[in-house]
């Protein structure tokens, strides 16, 4: 096959449908991480952690899918877990107010050893799978071409799980929160300015626990997409950075979950760019291990470009990562 002809072929609409709807499984979990985030900064806090919340909660909703024989359950489990994790973040940054980065980065080493030895020591043997979510296909739309999906192994925008509908539901719960509630000025106030919060009669350790908290839990679910919905399976090594890059979305959407959403998808776009080429066999004439790594660096080349482009646009509260002390100003 000519180049030419492989390049028609892998632009061809049943190819484009793949590449979207792998896309959509790749952003998702950075949805649900990156959303965590940007409430978590937004009340003052830098959660490094994020990578090994994911990762507990890749491990957790698994394991429970698997044993349960429902994705619900996996679901639920990864979210309980991640959450469970962000206590750590709550004790030793928001009560103790120890360094966030350095207690980030231990949270993150000691889930990927964790994990690893635990889910070595069940299913070393075995190594037992998944199998594939149910999608909901909306009626009508479901058949428009490319992002329709039907019939499609992985779907596309209008074929998807149903909790991925429930993710782009969140993103306008969590902005509508942010905006236009008592809780979401709160929150603001925690990172931007914590001591009028505080003298205005509001615990400023309880909004920030609360919102680590919900940060933890949105890093476990999207840790149980990955494993449940996005492969069916764990490895330790499955995150693969995506709780960087969220951590970076969180950033550079400004405090507004819009962005928060087109900037997972984009990065998804990039992460499913690997799988697509691969499986249409296009490597534009290099051999094909350089052809892969060089697919697999795009999501960090592009996490680099972004940061150099708008990085000094991105939102930092002023208090972000600063230790609060109580009747401080």
């Amino acid at each position: 096959m000519t180049l030419l002809a492989a390049i028609s072929d892998a632009f061809s609409q049943p190819a484009l449908t793949a590449l979207v709807g792998g896309a959509i499984l790749a952003g998702v979990p950075l949805l649900f991480a990156a959303l965590g985030e940007l409430v978590s900064q937004r009340a003052g806090v830098l959660n490094i952690g994020l990578e090994g919340m994911m990762l507990m909660g890749a491990y957790a909703g698994f394991v429970a899918a698997y044993h349960g024989d429902s994705e619900w359950l996996g679901f639920g489990a990864g979210l309980l877990a991640g959450a469970g994790v962000s206590l750590l973040m709550v004790l030793f940054c928001v009560r103790w107010g120890l360094d966030q980065i350095v207690v980030g980065i231990a949270i993150t080493l000691t889930c990927e050893g964790a994990t690893a030895l635990i889910f070595n020591a069940e299913f070393a043997e075995s190594r037992p799978t998944l199998g594939s979510t149910p999608k909901v296909a909306i009626p009508g739309l479901s058949e428009l071409p490319v992002v329709g999906g039907k019939g499609e192994s992985n779907g596309s925008i209008f074929t998807q799980p149903f909790v991925v509908y429930l993710g782009l539901a969140l993103a306008v719960m969590v902005a509508w929160m942010l905006r236009r509630t008592h809780m979401g000025l709160n929150i603001r106030a925690a990172g931007d300015a914590p001591g009028a919060l505080d003298a205005g009669g509001v615990s400023v350790f309880a909004t920030r626990s609360w919102a680590v908290l919900f940060a933890g839990a949105m890093a476990g679910l999207g840790g149980a997409f990955l494993a449940i919905v996005g492969a069916g399976l764990f490895q330790d090594t499955m995150v693969g950075g995506r709780g960087f890059i969220a951590i970076v979305l969180a950033m550079l959407a400004r405090g507004r979950p819009f962005w928060a959403v087109v900037g997972s998808f984009l990065f998804g776009l990039s992460l499913a760019i690997a799988d697509w080429a691969q499986t249409e066999n296009l490597t534009f004439g290099l051999p094909s291990s350089t052809f892969t790594d060089i697919v697999f660096m795009l999501p960090f080349v592009l996490v680099l470009v972004v940061l150099v482009l708008f990085g000094r646009r991105a939102y930092l509260p002023a208090a972000l990562a600063l230790p609060y002390e109580r009747g401080s100003r």
